[in-house]
């Protein structure tokens, strides 16, 4: 099932705009290695839904996948075949707002070699382009 907020404040929202590079959320914080965002734009709860089903398929259940990214924001669609006015439309769907530099998932507990292919796989079903990325350990 795709993932949406339990509760809003507003049911809809505005568009906004995406400016700049990520500040927070751009660490390998929780897993050994990491897919990062190097475009940004909005992803979906589907596309989401899709990388996390792609990474636990290919790594069978070996290690662990950590999801950095929550669609919190809702979309408004306008049925089909109606004229302008009478409000905005209903929410639709639910987006994840990704800024350039993100970590939207994370791996742990499978070699490098194992990470890197399942990270391929899961980038070629992101709206951007994502590289993979290794947490730097402190020494």
């Amino acid at each position: 099932m795709a993932m949406m907020p339990k509760r809003l404040k507003h049911r809809k929202s505005q568009r906004g705009k995406i400016r700049g590079r990520a500040t927070q959320g751009n660490t390998v914080a929780y897993g050994d290695y990491g897919l990062q965002a190097l475009g940004s734009g909005w992803m979906t709860a589907r596309q989401i839904e899709a990388g996390r089903m792609t990474a636990t398929h290919y790594l069978q259940r070996e290690g662990r996948v950590f999801i950095r990214v929550f669609p919190h924001k809702p979309i408004s669609a306008k049925p089909l075949e109606t004229r302008m006015g009478k409000g905005k439309g209903e929410p639709e769907y639910y987006v994840s707002v990704v800024k350039e530099g993100m970590i939207l998932y994370e791996l742990g507990g499978v070699p490098e070699d194992v990470a890197r292919r399942a990270f391929a796989l899961v980038a070629h079903k992101m709206p951007f382009r994502c590289r993979f990325v290794v947490r730097r350990h402190a020494i």
